[in-house]
């Protein structure tokens, strides 16, 4: 936890944020299987929120459903996923364990040695990016106004722009504690920062080199995508240091390394580097909730699930919001 190059990074000058955040973690352990069960099911019910809202609005994001596999290197790590296999289960998610022969079919690209896997044949992956901008556009469409903060500072003398409204949401990601704190309400939510590369794929021969199918290395905890034919994302690392977004040369060189084991034929010339904040609970679980102030509401903390889990809290917190008493 304290290499350069570790998958988990503590900064060893710990702030009491941060250790007053990993004492409530500890605290939630003995829930984790009750956590793992109902985040299964949120994903679920997000995944066919995403689908429906992409379809209803026409949004391209790269889509692409071929499934996930998470693949172990030794048989201590397989026997530990197949007791996680049981808890997704119990969530609604079905997964197949796969021997290193079907692993080779499902993604021949993958060239590293492994003991098993397990494969997840119906999830996708898409890009992001260019969801939350279909998005966006779709919801000025059905007439909401979007309103931009400038990052300009304000000339002197310029009076503060002032907006009313019947009801306030706080989504501030990693922000979202202090602004709890100045609402009076406490979100404990902590920077988890996370590091990825995107792989450019411009050479054909790359793009026949790297994989299709979405993976998990658990080893190196590292997950990837493609997206699309001419780009590989490639994601992984924690690192507890604060609201610190340096991108870090010896938290990339992992990346970069493992993409050349395990597809020796692509180039990794072309990849642009990557960090950003996970907005991340103790107990792993996003927030949606109402605050002190009963025209004030949270939905934060989604952490590394953000994308994952959002179009299912956003439809609970949209029923919390309607529910009679919160006018």
């Amino acid at each position: 936890m304290v290499s350069p190059g570790a998958p988990l990074l503590v900064n060893p000058k710990p702030s009491w944020q941060q250790l007053s955040w990993m004492a409530v973690f500890v605290a939630a352990i003995p829930h984790y299987e009750e956590n793992t069960v109902t985040t299964a099911r949120l994903a679920i019910e997000a995944r066919q929120h995403l689908r429906r809202m992409a379809e209803a609005e026409g949004i391209d994001f790269d889509a692409e459903d071929r499934g996930i596999l998470h693949f172990y290197a030794t048989k201590r790590e397989f026997e530990a996923a197949s007791r996680v296999t049981e808890l997704l289960r119990k969530g609604g998610l079905e997964r197949r364990a796969v021997t290193p022969e079907e692993i080779r079919s499902i993604e021949p690209a993958l060239k590293g040695e492994v003991y098993g896997g397990f494969y997840t044949p119906s999830d996708f992956t898409g890009d992001i990016h260019k969801f939350t901008n279909g998005l966006a556009l779709a919801c000025a469409r059905h007439g909401v106004t979007l309103l931009a903060r400038s990052t300009e500072p304000a000339e002197v003398g310029t009076a503060p722009e002032t907006h009313r409204f019947d009801k306030i949401v706080v989504c501030g990601g990693v922000m979202s504690r202090r602004l709890g704190d100045a609402l009076g309400d406490r979100i404990n939510v902590y920077p988890v920062k996370g590091y990825s590369i995107t792989v450019q794929l411009d050479d054909p021969a790359d793009q026949q080199a790297a994989p299709w199918v979405s993976l998990l290395d658990y080893k190196a905890k590292i997950v990837t995508s493609r997206l699309g034919a001419r780009r590989f994302r490639v994601a992984g690392t924690a690192e507890f240091n604060g609201y610190n977004r340096d991108i870090r040369a010896e938290r990339i060189t992992p990346l970069v390394a493992w993409c050349r084991a395990q597809f020796p034929g692509m180039s990794t010339r072309q990849a642009v580097r990557w960090a950003g904040l996970r907005p991340m609970m103790p107990d792993m679980m996003p927030r949606v909730a109402r605050g002190r102030s009963p025209r004030l509401f949270y939905n934060t903390g989604h952490g590394h699930l953000g994308w994952t889990l959002s179009a299912a809290t956003a439809d609970g917190f949209a029923a919390l919001m309607s529910v009679r008493g919160n006018a």
